[in-house]
């Protein structure tokens, strides 16, 4: 059941007293005071500082300069934004500037140095830095129908993307495919399985896929580039052996067949995702299958939204959309990819059948198309 916060109020059992909707104005200024903080997030994140006071004992603001190389002064200010914010801990606030101690507490420190912790969310903040490197340009594509291509909001979208992402794979990715009918056939075949992952981006997923499957043979492609070249280093440093191309979705067929190929939060970023669709169609093996995850949003348009609604739009606007319109005739799916959209894409690509797959996964719907 949903509501409509604009107009409806909202009792707590606990407490008869009706709490009304924030102001439009208090809203904003909320929302202000949150772009600031992620922000800092980033500039702690760029500047390696969270590492240091995670250290055992944490830093002091001095401390923090000499280590990671900043200047004290900054060192203070930034140290005293995040114990404001509630990101980092102070030992004594009442202690002078230049002994004040600070650190993480656990909590802190799965949120902000743990790259595998499900609770790692800090990468969104380098996300959000790599969309305001491009706002001119997004300005000028809104004017001009026109794109922002993906590789121009630069590695730090890519690197938070890839972040973001990462934990939730390692995690949940196995559970994914084993609640699929395809996932249940490959666990037992060993040597023989072959598994692409499509828009692999940085190559966690691709990780996840090897470390699942030790003994298939996993291949990660992506159209961009740099991405690429980060996925191989990871993996290298990660010790498992994948593959990765730098292709197109529309390229895999050529590199077939496969057991299965998973789409990973990408169908609703392809500029042509029904050609991308029917390439991996005619790169399946028989009785193969195309697992898709993407975005667990609302089955219909309503406004007011939920956060997860807001959030998703707010991407769309700022990034999926414009990067996919940088191609020609694109699709322009945007961020906010319902199910009808799925089934649409899936249904014009010649699928038989694409069924939402009953299995928790966070932000994600999870879907599994078969010829």
């Amino acid at each position: 059941m949903t509501t409509n916060p604009s107009t409806t109020t909202v009792t707590d059992p606990a407490d008869p007293a009706p709490t009304a909707p924030a102001p439009l104005d208090t809203r904003i200024f909320e929302a202000a005071v949150a772009s600031l903080e992620v922000l800092s997030i980033h500039l702690g994140r760029r500047l390696g500082l969270y590492g240091h006071v995670a250290a055992p004992g944490g830093v002091t603001a001095d401390e923090l300069a000499t280590v990671a190389g900043i200047v004290p002064r900054y060192a203070v200010e930034w140290l005293e934004q995040q114990a404001v914010a509630g990101f980092v801990s102070v030992d004594d606030p009442e202690a002078a500037a230049s002994t004040r101690r600070f650190r993480l507490s656990d909590e802190q420190r799965a949120a902000f140095v743990e790259p595998d912790d499900p609770a790692h969310v800090a990468p969104v903040a380098d996300m959000v830095a790599g969309i305001g490197s491009v706002l001119d340009e997004l300005a000028e594509a809104y004017r001009r129908g026109t794109g922002v291509p993906y590789a121009r909001f630069g590695q730090h979208l890519r690197h938070g993307q890839g972040g973001i992402n990462r934990p939730t794979y390692r995690a949940s990715l196995r559970d994914w495919l084993d609640a699929t009918g395809v996932g249940k056939r490959i666990a037992t075949n060993g040597s023989g399985v072959r598994i692409a992952d499509v828009g692999c981006g940085q190559g966690w997923s691709t990780i996840a896929l090897a470390r699942a499957y030790p003994d298939a043979k996993v291949i990660g492609f992506d159209a961009d580039g740099a991405s690429i070249d980060e996925a191989r280093l990871h993996a290298a440093a990660a010790g498992v052996d994948v593959t990765f191309q730098a292709l197109p979705a529309a390229a895999i067929a050529e590199h077939g067949p496969f057991d299965v190929i998973v789409v990973l939060e990408t169908l609703h970023d392809l500029a042509h995702p029904i050609d991308a669709l029917v390439a991996c169609r005619s790169a399946l093996r028989r009785g193969g299958a195309v697992v898709i995850a993407d975005e667990m949003v609302a089955d219909h348009f309503t406004a007011p939204g939920d956060e997860t609604e807001r959030f998703m739009y707010g991407f769309s606007v700022l990034h999926c959309l414009p990067a996919s319109l940088a191609q020609e005739g694109s699709a322009a799916l945007g961020t906010v990819l319902r199910a009808s959209t799925v089934h649409r894409i899936a249904a014009a690509a010649s699928f038989n059948r694409c069924e939402q797959i009953d299995v928790p996964a966070g932000f994600f719907r999870i879907y599994e198309l078969t010829p």
